[in-house]
């Protein structure tokens, strides 16, 4: 007899029972156990045999437990737990599978069955998959991410100075969506393909790139029409905010996410995705009239009292103070006609740096504040 089950559901009926937590079972079916991930299955086994000489309960393998009384106990539960999972659909209500897609190095990924256990390497993947619905299967996320609440409690699997192999293949995913920062693809890309974990890398560009990898990982995890669905509630409340601004005055903008230690300014340039909200929104980019300013992401205070934009953005997290608009309100800036309109405005970051689902609360926003202005 075969049971195809598939790893995560095998993971969830023996992580509870201590002598399976801390025994030495790694040797199943020939695959090796990612590293630090002591007396659980490899994801990458498919099927599992109860018994004979590779299987899940043979000799070999009950050896190796650390206590076999503990073990013997223990046993009887585990069958009947692996009975009842045996018996689920392993694919649910979702699919098809397998499913295939082409992520942005060009790669083609393959997911064999419906993920249970998803890493989420950066805050947009994260989001992306929680406005599919699917925030509980995620397993790992960065120790940059906060949003949505329920992945609160979710382990982090490295930070501002990497994405940890050893965390990532520790919490058996089967299936990890990442990006090309802070070298986490070139880090993980290799190990991972030869754990036999699928992996798709997702970058974001622009909007309809944001898009795109919403219905990517809809496909991946076997959701396409919540994909669909999301994806057109994106296009019909960005419709919405075109339809409002059509024939009214676009503001010029200029959009700053934070003050550097050099006294330089971050602002959006034309080319990535968070300048596209502004655009989307009505507003024109001041930094990009004309050729006077180069193509750089940093501007002096010099430069922005010289382009005297008709409205300021100022990004900033929910838990940071106003440095950034404080800064403004020195003498030097008190010409700028925003500041005397009242047209410098803070908005959370969160809507605007993070590629995913919010960019549309960013961008209506944005209108919000650009029709007031032309109403002003």
């Amino acid at each position: 007899m075969r049971l195809a089950i598939p790893p995560a559901r095998i993971h969830a009926v023996f992580r509870d029972i201590p002598v399976f937590r801390t025994s030495c079972l790694y040797r199943i079916s020939s695959a090796s156990p990612p590293p630090g991930c002591p007396g659980i299955i490899p994801p990458s086994v498919r099927e599992l045999s109860p018994f004979g000489p590779t299987s899940l309960f043979s000799m070999r393998n009950l050896m190796k437990l650390q206590n076999f009384t503990a073990f013997a106990v223990a046993f009887p539960f585990a069958c009947l737990s692996l009975a009842a999972a045996a018996a689920l659909p392993v694919n649910e209500a979702r699919g098809p599978f397998p499913a295939v897609v082409t992520d942005a190095f060009g790669r083609r990924v393959t997911v064999e069955r419906a993920p249970e256990r998803i890493v989420t390497v950066f805050s947009s993947n994260t989001e992306l998959v929680a406005a599919l619905g699917l925030a509980d299967l995620i397993v790992g996320i960065d120790a940059m991410t906060f949003y949505p609440p329920e992945v609160a409690g979710t382990r982090r699997i490295g930070g501002r100075l990497g994405i940890s192999l050893e965390e990532v293949a520790g919490v058996l995913p089967d299936l990890v969506l990442l990006t090309p920062a802070r070298q986490a693809a070139h880090t993980l890309l290799g190990p991972l393909d030869k754990l036999g974990i699928p992996a798709a890398v997702l970058t974001a560009r622009d909007v309809p790139e944001i898009r795109e990898n919403l219905m990517k990982i809809a496909v991946l995890c076997g959701v396409p029409e919540r994909g669909a669905a999301a994806v057109a509630s994106m296009d019909e409340r960005l419709a919405k905010v075109r339809l409002a601004r059509e024939g009214l005055p676009r503001p010029r903008v200029v959009l700053m996410t934070a003050r550097l230690s050099s006294g330089l300014f971050l602002a959006a340039r034309a080319g990535d995705y968070t300048a596209s909200l502004v655009e989307l929104a009505g507003g024109t980019l001041a930094l990009e009239e004309g050729s006077a300013f180069p193509r750089m992401a940093q501007i002096s205070p010099e430069a922005l009292i010289g382009l005297d934009p008709d409205v300021i953005i100022l990004t900033r997290r929910r838990d940071e103070g106003t440095e950034l608009g404080d800064y403004l309100e020195r003498p030097a800036f008190s010409g700028l006609r925003a500041r005397s309109t009242g047209q410098i405005h803070a908005v959370p970051s969160e809507e605007f740096l993070i590629p995913a689902f919010r960019i549309v609360d960013g961008v209506e926003r944005l209108a919000a504040i650009f029709t007031a202005w032309g109403r002003g």
